[in-house]
């Protein structure tokens, strides 16, 4: 069973291995958080309990504690609790790991969560490497078509990790004189954005996939280029190599695209780097939109190519 946010709740549904997803709000981790209530933490403590979970592995990023969550589910009869902390836990957690002593700090987020789980006692069969996965891709040929194609994925979830949108369309501009078939994805507030890039030669599906329906999208693809948001991950899920627009406002090492081929674009050291900040705070978005069309498309064809740079491989060091 797998607890999570409402931003998580499709990609739960979509792992292997879940077989029920219960979805609450979380105070402590959703932006903006939703007021701290006994009804609604008794929600939360309502469900774990019905569920008749007995044991919880919580699988936190790196700035995030298990503590609040480990309370809630202690108070709701879970007997065993595994997580990472750098606090003291006292009660909270059965096994604790610490951040920094027990695993190290600069780690691909897949790897910590694995780490936790083993933690726990459960680690993986024999037969699974560890990469990231989904299940129940779907065949979404009505709406790519047949013939090869790249994905373009401009959105984001916050501005600070989105690379200019006439820079996605110059670079659809430049795949299609080429030859190459061009497929741009967005969510649906973002269909201005998708219509924007995909101009009038490109494949525009803007508002037209779910999450699920993503996977089929990227499966398909022979390379996807996005910035730091879901849909890398997703790409990294279904084996499609990255063309990873990757603003340093949170580290690469964690969380680039995990364990596929990747072609990491962005000035790493630029000042915001570390910030976490949603929106730039750099006048004009240099360590994004430095990075020029043409750029992202002869990284294109380093991945297509199947020789990925030197310096993406040590920048994300997973590759």
């Amino acid at each position: 069973v797998m607890v999570c946010g409402p931003q998580g709740a499709a990609g739960a549904r979509l792992l292997p291995g879940v077989s029920d997803v219960l979805v609450w709000d979380c105070p402590w981790i959703t932006a903006p958080a939703p007021e701290v209530t006994h009804e609604h933490l008794n929600v939360l403590q309502e469900a774990v309990t019905a569920a008749g979970i007995t044991e919880a592995v919580i699988l936190t990023s790196f700035h995030q504690s298990p503590l609040p969550l480990a309370m809630l589910l202690r108070l709701a009869g879970v007997q065993r609790i595994t997580g990472a902390s750098v606090d003291y836990a006292g009660s909270l957690l059965d096994v604790r790991l610490k951040p920094g002593e027990d695993f190290p700090e600069d780690q691909p987020e897949a790897e910590r969560a694995l780490r936790i789980a083993a933690a726990a006692g459960h680690h993986l069969p024999d037969d699974d490497d560890g990469r990231l996965s989904v299940r129940d891709v779907p065949d979404v040929t009505h709406l790519v078509g047949n013939e090869p194609y790249i994905v373009l994925h401009p959105g984001a979830a916050v501005p600070a990790r989105t690379w200019p949108p006439l820079h996605h369309a110059a670079l659809a501009e430049l795949l299609t004189g080429a030859g190459y078939r061009v497929v741009v994805t967005g969510g649906n507030s973002e269909r201005e954005l998708t219509a924007t890039v995909a101009g009038p030669d490109g494949i525009d599906l803007g508002g037209q996939t779910d999450l699920q329906t993503m996977a089929g999208v990227l499966a398909g693809a022979g390379a996807v280029v996005v910035g730091n948001t879901g849909p890398a991950h997703l790409a990294a899920a279904v084996g499609t190599p990255v063309v990873s627009l990757f603003s340093p406002v949170v580290p690469a090492i964690r969380w680039a695209p995990y364990r596929v081929p990747v072609e990491l674009l962005g000035e790493q050291d630029a000042p915001c780097k570390l910030t976490r900040a949603r929106d730039c705070p750099v006048l004009g978005h240099p360590c994004l939109a430095n990075v020029s069309p043409e750029e992202a498309f002869a990284a294109l064809m380093r991945l297509l190519a199947g020789v990925p740079s030197l310096a993406s491989r040590r920048e994300t060091r997973n590759v």
